[in-house]
């Protein structure tokens, strides 16, 4: 079964200019998942149109549909990376009757070989799932060139809950990580929310040396001290993967997502924390997780994760 759907020019519109200036105007879309392999830098964008892990965690359905709004927003959005970064949409991974493991088994290919041949993953879900399939490939490129790699995850959550009954779900990708790759699971959790973490998954967290930052703590009046304890995250890691869950956000800026939350963090603090992660040059793939256009107002979600692609990349490139 191909899992597989063609990236679609539509998605990428804007405004008409006669110069370079706008994200639909760089963009490539490629069918077929024909990589380039070449040794340039580029970025690869691909979708992730699942929700079977958030029905299994008993969220809201309508995430499915995230890549698109993603695609669409992002495509207004000015231009200020270099002309000469190639951009590429390879269109999207999607579940087939429920079969959400052979999508991950996809998308944990589909990263390694896009870091293999110098790409910057940047994947839009789709549910928070994703994390287990992209992370698992991100750590394989990692240790086939003997880098250790950091987990940085802006959450309201841990997202360290166990299988149900045997499988995994979008509560569970960095559990899944933990347990497929104990020696290699480095992660830092921004913006934990206690009110919906029960005790069990705080105790999870300890035993797994996971080092995170309460809602409370991840605020901008307290810049300095998060900035101390992300530099010295950084300082132990050769390489990081960012996944940024869009419920992490208050849902004043974020109310289209899976788990809306009105005591989530807000943008200000959130790119103070991707501005210091592409200083850092240890950055090599990202995901955007839990967009539900079903819930958005005004695109209001689907705009701050496009901004936020766009902004992460261009801390990353410029």
């Amino acid at each position: 079964m191909n899992l597989h759907q063609n990236p679609s020019p539509s998605h990428w519109t804007g405004r008409k200019s006669s110069l370079v200036e706008y994200w639909h105007q760089v963009i490539r879309t490629l069918p077929n998942l024909v990589f380039d392999s070449s040794a340039v830098k580029k970025v690869g964008i691909i979708g992730y149109a699942g929700e079977e892990g958030v029905q299994r965690n008993q969220g809201r359905l309508g995430t499915s549909e995230g890549p698109a709004a993603i695609r669409k927003m992002l495509g207004t959005v000015a231009y200020h990376l270099p002309e000469n970064l190639p951009i590429v949409d390879y269109g999207d991974i999607f579940t087939w009757e429920g079969d959400m493991e052979a999508s991950h088994q996809v998308i944990t290919e589909l990263t390694y070989q896009l870091l293999k041949s110098s790409h910057f993953p940047v994947w839009l879900g789709g549910g928070h799932d994703l994390a287990f399939a992209h992370g698992s490939g991100v750590i394989q490129f990692a240790q086939e060139n003997g880098k250790k790699l950091g987990i940085v995850n802006l959450d309201a959550h841990f997202d360290l809950r166990p299988l149900v009954d045997g499988k995994g779900h979008s509560g569970s990708p960095f559990f899944q990580l933990a347990n497929t790759y104990p020696t290699e699971f480095h992660y830092l959790a921004l913006g934990i929310q206690r009110a919906v973490n029960p005790n069990s998954l705080f105790q999870a967290a300890e035993k797994l040396n996971t080092k995170f930052l309460v809602m409370e703590d991840f605020r901008l009046k307290h810049w300095e001290y998060i900035e101390e304890q992300i530099c010295w995250f950084l300082d132990q890691v050769d390489a990081l993967y960012l996944s940024v869950d869009l419920d992490g956000f208050s849902s004043a800026f974020a109310p289209g997502v899976s788990a809306p939350s009105p005591m989530g963090f807000d943008p200000e603090v959130a790119f103070k924390v991707f501005d210091l992660l592409g200083k850092s040059k240890k950055l090599i793939s990202l995901d955007i997780v839990e967009l539900n256009p079903t819930y958005d107002q005004d695109y209001a979600t689907s705009r701050l994760a496009a901004r936020c692609v766009e902004y992460i990349l261009r801390k990353n490139f410029v």
